[in-house]
C-alpha cells in the first residue's frame, strides 16, 4: 500500500490510518494516502504559543535571518528529494525548478533582505522620530514589534514547496510560528519538504508545524494576535475570509487569489517585429508551464484587430509542437494537470468558454500523451479560445479555466484594449508588449489601478526578462479586486505584515531606550575615549563625541574648487552669488562634509575598520567665508551581522548620527554614517 502521510502537530508526527488515496498526475495509480486520524487544533495552537513564540524571539532579526540562510542551502542541498516526489504533480523538471528552487532562492532572498535591513534584537524603529513639543522634550516614533501570535498559512495545489516556502520565509524572519496547510491534491510534496526543514536541526521547536487534511475548527480557535495567509480561489476566499470568528476578532485575513490575467499587444508592434514574436511565446510559455496551473497565467491575450489571424496563426504553430506527456521523458514540454478532479474542472469550463467562440487550437487537433500508461493521467490539450466581441461577453472576463487554457481578444483602439484589462476585475499581474515607450507611460498608469503588478516586455528587456508569470521575492505578488486584494513578497513589506506597528510617545530618552536606537535630544554619554577607538562590543549607543571648531575660510573654498573640479558660481562668482537667495558665497556642501570628518575621525589604527555608506543627507544652512563649524558624533545604532573579515576578526555595522553646527549653533549639514567596526576578536 503507498505510504500515509502525515501531519506535523506539537513536535510530533501524526497519521497512521489510510483515508483519501492520492493519485499521480502522470498514470492515475496511488501514490499516497492522507491520514485517517484527527488533528487537535487546540493542542496546536497551544505548542505554537508556548514553544514555538518564546522559542523564535530568543534569536533576533539577524540570527534569524542566518537560519534561513542555512536552511535555503540545507534544502538546495536535497533538492533532488524533492525533484523526485515532484514528479508524481505531473510537473516537469522546468515546472519543477520554478516550485523547489523558486522556493529555496526565496529563503535565500528575504535571508538577505533580514540581514541587510532588519536590527539587531527584535524591534524595527520605522521612523522617523518627529518632535511633538517646543523645547523638544516630548516626541513620537513608529516601532514593529513581533506580533507574538501564529500565522496559518493555507496554500493551493499547484506550487506545493513555493507556495509554502514564500510564506514561510517572512513569518519565520518575523519571530512568528507557522501552521501550514498545503491544498490535498499535492500535499505530499510539501509533506517531503517540511520533513527535510526540520530534519535539518535549524527550526526551533513549534516554529513549523503541517496539517494534511481539512482545517476543521482550527480559524474558528485564532486569536486577535493571529493571521492567516490564503492562496487559491475567489471563491474559497471569500468563505474564509468571512469565517465569524475572524470578523469578530478582526484578525487579519491575507488572499493571494486567482486572476484573469492579461497581455496586451500595442498597436505599434507589427508581424515582423521582434516584440510580435515575443508577444506570442510569452502567451504560449504561460499557457504550458506548469500545464497553465499558475495564478499568474495569461487568460487573456488582447491584441489589434488588425492582427488577430497573424496572431492566432503563430500561436496555434507553436502550441501545435509542444509535446504533452510522462515528464520522465526528455521530449516532453508540458506534464499533466495535478489530478482527474482538476482536469474535469478545466475541461468544464473550457465549454463554458467555448460557448459562442471559436476554438482555435485545442483537443480535436489531436492530444497523445507520450509515456507508458498515461492513459489515466490527467492531461489537457493547451486550449486557445478566439472571442470575436470581447465586450459583449461576459465568461471570458469572468470564468478561469485553470490550467494551459487563453483566449484571444481582438481591440480597435487603445482605449478599448485598457477596457478590456479593466473587465478582469483585478489582476495579479499583466503585461504590454510594446515597442513606444509613449504607449507604455499611456497604458500603464491606467491598468496599474487594477493590477498588483505590470511587466512592460519589448526587445531590451527580453534578454533578461524574468517573465509575465514570475512572482520576484523583492516585488509585491497579489493585486486588487478579484485578485483577493491581499500582498505578499516584495521585499520588507512581506515582513511587515507579520509586525505589530505602534506609535510611541515621550522624551527622546525613553524613545531611545525603547528603540535601541540614538535620537536627538536624548541624553548622550561622554567619555575621555573617542568613540572610534571603542571595539563594537564596548561601544555603547548614545556615546557622542563634540569635536573643536574650525572657521571656514576662502583659501578653503578655493582648493577644494581645485581639488574637485567643482567650480559652481555660489563658490565663485561673488556678483552672481550676491543675487542669488543666500546673498553671498558660500562653500561647497561636501566640504562642509569633508571638513566635519576632518573634525571628528580619530585617525589613527583602530576598530573602525571602513566607512562604506552615508544615509539621509541633508545640506540644511549655507555655510559662509568666515564662519565657524563643528560637529558632533553619536553612535545611533548597531547591528550585528555576526560576519568576520579576512582575518577572522568579528565585524558589526554602527550607525552614526552627525550634526554639524555654525557658530550660532544652527545645523547646517545632518547625516548617518555607516561604519564597520571590528569586535574585540
Amino acid at each position: 500500500m503507498p505510504p500515509v502521510l502525515q501531519s506535523h502537530i506539537a513536535g510530533r508526527w501524526v497519521g497512521q490510518e489510510p483515508r483519501e488515496p492520492l493519485l499521480s498526475a502522470v498514470n492515475g495509480r496511488p501514490v499516497f494516502h492522507t491520514h485517517a486520524e484527527s488533528i487537535d487544533f487546540a493542542e496546536a495552537l497551544s505548542h505554537a504559543r508556548s514553544a514555538g513564540v518564546p522559542a523564535l524571539l530568543k534569536l533576533d532579526f539577524q540570527e534569524r535571518a542566518e537560519r534561513l540562510k542555512a536552511l535555503a542551502k540545507f534544502l538546495g542541498e536535497r533538492k533532488e528529494e524533492l525533484y523526485a516526489v515532484s514528479a508524481h504533480t505531473g510537473a516537469t523538471r522546468a515546472d519543477g525548478w520554478i516550485d523547489i528552487e523558486g522556493g529555496t532562492g526565496t529563503l535565500f532572498a528575504y535571508a538577505g533582505t533580514g540581514g541587510n535591513e532588519l536590527p539587531s534584537g527584535n524591534v524595527v524603529h520605522e521612523g522617523p522620530a518627529m518632535p511633538l513639543s517646543k523645547k523638544g522634550g516630548f516626541a513620537g516614533t513608529h516601532i514593529l514589534v513581533p506580533r507574538r501570535g501564529v500565522a496559518v498559512h493555507i496554500n493551493a495545489f499547484n506550487f506545493p514547496v513555493w507556495g509554502l516556502l514564500e510564506k514561510f520565509a517572512p513569518t519565520f524572519l518575523a519571530g512568528m510560528p507557522t501552521i501550514a496547510k498545503p491544498a490535498t491534491a499535492t500535499s505530499y510534496l510539501t509533506e517531503r519538504c517540511v520533513r527535510l526543514m526540520l530534519e535539518s536541526g535549524l527550526l526551533p521547536a513549534g516554529a513549523l508545524q503541517l496539517v494534511i487534511g481539512s482545517t476543521g475548527d482550527l480559524l474558528d480557535r485564532l486569536v486577535e494576535s493571529d493571521v492567516v495567509t490564503f492562496t487559491g480561489s475567489a471563491d474559497t476566499a471569500m468563505k474564509l475570509r468571512t469565517n465569524a470568528n475572524l470578523l469578530r476578532r478582526s484578525i487579519p485575513f491575507n488572499a493571494e487569489a486567482d486572476s484573469l490575467n492579461c497581455a496586451i499587444l500595442a498597436p505599434d508592434v507589427s508581424p515582423g517585429d521582434e516584440e510580435f514574436d515575443l508577444f506570442v511565446k510569452e502567451v504560449a510559455r504561460e499557457m504550458t508551464v506548469k500545464a497553465g496551473q499558475k495564478c499568474t497565467a495569461i487568460r487573456r491575450a488582447i491584441v489589434p484587430r488588425k492582427h488577430l489571424d497573424a496572431v492566432a496563426k503563430k500561436l496555434a504553430e507553436r502550441l501545435a509542437k509542444v509535446v504533452v506527456g510522462d515528464p520522465a521523458l526528455e521530449a516532453v514540454r508540458m506534464g499533466a494537470l495535478a489530478s482527474k478532479a482538476q482536469q474535469r474542472d478545466v475541461a468544464e469550463r473550457v465549454a463554458a468558454l467555448s460557448a459562442g467562440n471559436e476554438v482555435v487550437f485545442g483537443e480535436r487537433h489531436g492530444l497523445e500523451p507520450q509515456g507508458d500508461g498515461v492513459a489515466e493521467g490527467a492531461f489537457f490539450a493547451p486550449t486557445l479560445l478566439l472571442c470575436a466581441k470581447p465586450m459583449a461577453n461576459d465568461a471570458v472576463h469572468d470564468v478561469e479555466a485553470f490550467g494551459p487554457v487563453s483566449t484571444l481578444m481582438p481591440y480597435d483602439d487603445l482605449d478599448e484594449a485598457v477596457a478590456l484589462a479593466a473587465r478582469g476585475r483585478g489582476s495579479l499581474v499583466g503585461t504590454l508588449v510594446t515597442k513606444d515607450p509613449a504607449t507604455a507611460a499611456r497604458v500603464v498608469p491606467q491598468v496599474a489601478a487594477l493590477h498588483g503588478r505590470f511587466l512592460v516586455l519589448d526587445r531590451e528587456a527580453a534578454a533578461e526578462s524574468t517573465g509575465h508569470g514570475s512572482p520576484l521575492p523583492g516585488l509585491k505578488h497579489g493585486g486588487p479586486g478579484r485578485a483577493g486584494g491581499g500582498e505578499e513578497l516584495g521585499g520588507l513589506r512581506a515582513v511587515k505584515h507579520y509586525l505589530q506597528r505602534t506609535a510611541v510617545q515621550g522624551s527622546p530618552s525613553m524613545l531611545a531606550a525603547v528603540t535601541g536606537e540614538y535620537m536627538r535630544g536624548a541624553k548622550l554619554v561622554e567619555t575621555e575615549i573617542h568613540p572610534f577607538r571603542r571595539h563594537f562590543e564596548d561601544l555603547q549607543i548614545g556615546e557622542s563625541l563634540l569635536t573643536h571648531r574650525r572657521t571656514v575660510s576662502e583659501a578653503d573654498i578655493v582648493a577644494f574648487g581645485g581639488l574637485s573640479g567643482d567650480f559652481f558660481y555660489m563658490h565663485f562668482d561673488e556678483i552672481a552669488a550676491a543675487k542669488s537667495p543666500f546673498g553671498k558665497r558660500i562653500a561647497h556642501g561636501y566640504f562642509v562634509l569633508s571638513a566635519a570628518a576632518g573634525l571628528f575621525v580619530s585617525p589613527a589604527e583602530g576598530p573602525v575598520l571602513a566607512n562604506y555608506g552615508l544615509d539621509t543627507l541633508r545640506f540644511v544652512k549655507p555655510v559662509a567665508i568666515g564662519d565657524t563649524i563643528r560637529a558632533r558624533l553619536t553612535a545611533k545604532r548597531k547591528i550585528d551581522r555576526r560576519r568576520k573579515g579576512p582575518d577572522g576578526v568579528g565585524q558589526g555595522v554602527v550607525a552614526w548620527d552627525v550634526e554639524v553646527t555654525n557658530q550660532h549653533g544652527e545645523v547646517v549639514a545632518s547625516y548617518d554614517i555607516l561604519t564597520l567596526v571590528a569586535k574585540r576578536g
